[in-house]
């Protein structure tokens, strides 16, 4: 019989080059040749065929097969994934994480206490990679095989899932799901800041209202923030005001400095050299490498797909 991973395997080969909805609740799927840098919002993303790193601040994670990637606040990340051989795409499936769900599940194992506040330390960020093991993939495949039996699937998926949560937080990165849960933790606190961030990213901003919303000291949130997204705030919008800007270069009829003082920047020089900084070129070169030849006189529209994993 074969092992769970390749059973894994030929299901995720059902989804399209993008993230797929599967059908059941917060489950996608990924089949890709190329990976996008986005805003990944919180999941559990394992990966089952290929390789993919994420550059996250100054961090950069690298994650194999059978492999998981947790992530409980919204992060920008640069992306890039490899292939095992020629004709083999990176395939993936995701858990979109829901705090509710997961504070449900600590009530029920009597977790919820005075522990909530105590906050990820500098050397435990808000993301974490950890191999996936026999039970937890068990857990996966039991979810996937849900595709065929639709009509099982709205009473056993919700238990698979608090299954899949379960081994998760039985495992060596269990507390992040635990702070996630815990409405007063730190890393819940830091991330109403980062939804404000998210929601006004083209807007300047001082780190003393955003301390005060968290009921931190200045000093304290940096901290935190830091510990949460291997990022500074003024880092982090950043890094998400040029994500923006670089998706709509690809995808929306503008040009750079049309878009540069769309996200927020006040000098279209100043884009120009920080976008060049992430992505390694200007950005009329950087989405030139996008485009199909005929697209030179017309569409900006990339001969890739930009969203694939």
């Amino acid at each position: 019989m074969n092992p769970p991973i390749d059973e894994l395997r030929a299901i995720a080969m059902r989804a399209g080059d993008t993230w797929t909805a599967s059908g059941l609740a917060r489950v996608s799927m990924v089949r890709a040749e190329a990976c996008s840098d986005q805003v990944y919002e919180p999941m559990l993303h394992l990966v089952l065929q290929g390789a993919k790193s994420l550059s996250i601040g100054g961090q950069v994670l690298r994650f194999e097969p059978a492999t998981y990637f947790l992530m409980p606040v919204d992060l920008p990340a640069i992306g890039q994934i490899r292939a095992e051989q020629a004709g083999s795409p990176y395939l993936a499936v995701s858990l979109t994480l829901d705090p509710a769900v997961i504070a449900g599940m600590l009530a029920d194992m009597g977790e919820i206490g005075n522990a909530a506040r105590e906050a990820p330390t500098a050397g435990s960020a808000g993301f974490a990679v950890a191999p996936a093991d026999p039970e937890l993939l068990d857990a996966w495949l039991r979810m996937l095989r849900l595709l065929d039996r639709p009509a099982g699937a709205a009473l056993l998926a919700p238990m698979i899932e608090r299954e899949i949560l379960f081994r998760v937080l039985q495992g060596p990165h269990g507390d992040v799901l635990r702070q996630m849960a815990r409405t007063d933790s730190r890393l819940s606190q830091v991330r109403r800041a980062i939804d404000w961030i998210r929601t006004h990213f083209a807007e300047p901003f001082r780190v003393e209202p955003l301390a005060a919303m968290t009921g931190m000291s200045v000093a304290a949130f940096y901290r935190h923030f830091k510990a949460v997204t291997a990022m500074t705030p003024i880092q982090y919008q950043k890094r998400l005001r040029l994500l923006k800007a670089r998706r709509r270069l690809l995808f929306e009829p503008y040009d750079a400095a049309s878009v540069a003082f769309s996200v927020g920047y006040e000098s279209a020089s100043q884009f120009s050299r920080e976008y060049a900084r992430l992505f390694g070129l200007p950005p009329v070169r950087d989405v030139a490498r996008f485009k199909p030849p005929a697209a030179a006189t017309g569409t900006r529209r990339p001969a890739a797909r930009a969203e694939a994993a």
